[in-house]
Order: C-alpha cells, then structure tokens, then sequence
C-alpha cells in the first residue's frame, strides 16, 4: 500500500481488502498494537464476497477517533455463505488511521 488512508472509513476497506488478498502484513501495520493478536493472518479458505458500510461516526479527516459499521460477506471453506457484522472503533495517531477493535474495546 503506497498511503495511508486518510480516513477511517478508507483503512476499513483497505483492511477489508487485505483479507480478500490475504495481505497479512497489511493487516499487522494497520491494527493498533495495544489490542493486536500475535497472529494477523486472515482466515485460509475464505472466500470474501462483499462489503456494506452500514454507519460511520467521526472518522474524518479532522477527527482522531471514529467508529465504522459494516457487515462483510464471505463464503467459508465448507461453502457456506456467512456474514461478519462489526461496529469498529478507529484511532488515528501520528496521522495513521489504525483498527483498535469493536467499539467497546477501550
């Protein structure tokens, strides 16, 4: 990836096309390190489908904090259809967008 998103909705596509990728590093340098898991890779065998973004709050430009809605579809290895709905808190620092987790995680 050539620049960072400038907006928190932008880092939640980009992370949502990493996982159809399976871009792995993309996915590290981008999840805040204070809730990152040891292991980042996205799950094998999934095939991603599609993205809706149900809601945005802040998120801006001008914000350092916001919260994207979204419900992503995929098809799992043994085929069947599935959908991973989230409400994903964003914090921006030193101008990077980076994924902290759902909203409530502190």
């Amino acid at each position: 990836m050539q620049e960072w998103p400038p907006t928190a909705q932008q880092l939640m596509r980009s992370r949502y096309t990493a996982h159809v990728r399976g871009d792995a590093d993309h996915l590290f340098r981008t999840w805040h390190p204070s809730t990152r898991p040891a292991d980042t890779d996205p799950e094998p065998g999934n095939e991603w489908t599609g993205l809706t973004v149900e809601a945005i709050t802040a998120g801006s430009v001008q914000d350092d904090d916001g919260v994207v809605e979204y419900t992503a579809y995929y098809v799992s290895q043994d085929g069947e259809p599935n959908e991973l709905h989230e409400v994903a808190r964003f914090v921006r620092r030193a101008r990077r967008w980076m994924y902290v987790g759902p909203a409530d995680v502190v």
